[in-house]
């Protein structure tokens, strides 16, 4: 007896925890089989459906493009697309850089911060940082005293033209030897104790903000040095951001990262490979953690509606040379125009006797597919000499098809940086386009929605979609 009561309690403890369970995250559709519940609708609403889209959707008709999103991915899944070992390896980079950040302890990176932290107060021992600006007269290794002589009054001159008036920043960016902070009239980043060659840091730290020295010599040239700025250093909390920028740009997290990733290895005495062990920590850190778990959810998913789309619907469909006349065909209105059409490639070259060569090769060539291979291999092989546009050009279009194929009078034609030389192949349409190939990237892409919409709808039966509307009115309101 008291055994058919414990087990009475369990089971309505059971159902108690699956209602309250219920209740906290309702399921607001099933896509087949597969309940779909509220925090995941709601992750995926508010990341892609925020103020900045423009094609805003009520939570509604977002529910409509969630199921068919959802009904592709079951559809991969049933495919075991996410077997594919370059769906595999795609996947665990992306995991991976989630994921291994998170192995790393707040402790222990902000310890490594505030070591840094430490070092540069050390560093200083006291004193300012500064940002000076240079002005460097450039003295070459083993010149002979004729030539060190003339750099000495070169540097001079300019002191004295300094001291005249002449804007520092101007005689910088015009005579400086160190020609990237010229460009920035002489600045220096902040800089500090053992930074830079000690002659320079010795004149540097006895000048205060506006202050100038005189040409002195260091293993380089002659320097002129002005002091732009002195500070102490700021307190770690000012500069923590800063550091932990640094610190991140220099590799410090990945370290700390392997180095714990190493230590879970080593504690499971190669029972577990790195992958395996990157799984679990996945499984265990998503557990804890909503907002990763669907992130990492939506990238996994979003990678198998892309294979699928690509493999059943994308690629299948651009093959489909007899589906495509056919359906161009049955929709030619939807393609014609009443202006001319320039179908052709204008060219650029760097070198104008390519022109005349680029057209003939072109002219002989009947396949359109093989033009650009032929230019890349005749003409691109070892570097860039011919830069192509190739595609179907409306007039008004493009500048350059106006003024060299449509000789509109207003319009002139413009090269590009490096390719000086302009060319054009191809034919001008009237009328048309009387082949779906001239219109080839939009019949493409039109052909692809129709295939995609049958596909979807071979899926709505054998994935039934039900929304609950009661749950889903609960949407962002709960």
């Amino acid at each position: 007896m008291l055994k058919k009561i414990l087990t009475s309690c369990a089971l309505c403890l059971s159902i108690a925890g699956a209602y309250a369970q219920q209740n906290v995250d309702p399921v607001v559709m099933t896509v087949g089989d597969e309940p779909v519940t509220r925090s995941e609708f709601e992750y995926n609403f508010n990341k892609n459906n925020t103020d900045a889209v423009v094609d805003k959707k009520t939570v509604r008709e977002y529910a409509d493009l969630f199921a068919v999103y959802k009904m592709k991915v079951r559809a991969a899944l049933d495919a075991k697309m996410d077997t594919i070992t370059s769906f595999q390896k795609e996947f665990r980079h992306y995991r991976d850089l989630q994921i291994r950040p998170l192995l790393v302890p707040e402790v222990v990176m902000e310890k490594q911060c505030q070591d840094y932290y430490d070092g540069m107060l050390q560093a200083l021992g006291g004193k300012d940082l500064i940002r000076p600006a240079h002005i460097l007269v450039l003295v070459p290794q083993n010149a002979d005293a004729k030539v060190q002589e003339e750099k000495r009054l070169l540097a001079d001159s300019i002191y004295n033209a300094l001291l005249q008036g002449t804007a520092f920043e101007e005689l910088a960016h015009t005579l400086s030897d160190d020609v990237q902070t010229g460009k920035n009239g002489g600045a220096l980043p902040w800089i500090g104790p053992g930074n830079t060659l000690k002659e320079f840091e010795d004149v540097a730290y006895g000048l205060q903000p506006g202050e100038m020295s005189k040409p002195f010599l260091s293993p380089v040239g002659y320097h002129i040095v002005k002091m732009l700025e002195r500070k102490q250093l700021e307190p770690f909390d000012t500069l923590h951001p800063q550091i932990h920028s640094f610190m991140e740009r220099r590799g410090v997290h990945e370290r700390l990262a392997t180095d714990a990733l190493d230590s879970i290895v080593k504690k499971y005495d190669g029972q577990y490979t790195t992958d395996q062990i990157l799984d679990m920590e996945t499984e265990r850190l998503c557990a804890n953690n909503q907002e990763l778990k669907y992130l990492v959810k939506e990238y996994h998913d979003g990678l198998l509606l892309y294979e699928l789309c690509s493999t059943q619907i994308w690629e299948p469909a651009k093959a489909d040379t007899v589906g495509l006349e056919r359906y161009f065909k049955a929709n030619k209105k939807n393609y014609a125009w009443d202006t001319p059409h320039f179908s052709g490639m204008i060219y650029y070259c760097k070198s104008e006797a390519d022109v005349k060569l680029v057209a003939k090769m072109l002219k002989k060539q009947k396949d359109d597919g093989k033009w650009i291979g032929m230019v890349r291999e005749q003409f691109n092989k070892d570097s860039v000499m011919v830069r192509m546009d190739k595609r179907l050009f409306a007039k008004g279009e493009n500048p350059n098809v106006d003024a060299l194929v449509f000789k509109v009078k207003d319009k002139e034609a413009k090269s590009l940086d490096g390719f000086p030389y302009i060319g054009h192949v191809g034919k001008v349409l009237k009328k048309g386009p009387a082949k779906w190939t001239e219109v080839a990237t939009q019949v493409v892409q039109d052909y692809q929605k129709v295939q995609e919409d049958k596909y979807v709808e071979n899926l709505r039966k054998k994935y039934p979609v039900v929304i609950f509307e009661d749950k889903l009115s609960t949407v962002n309101n709960h």
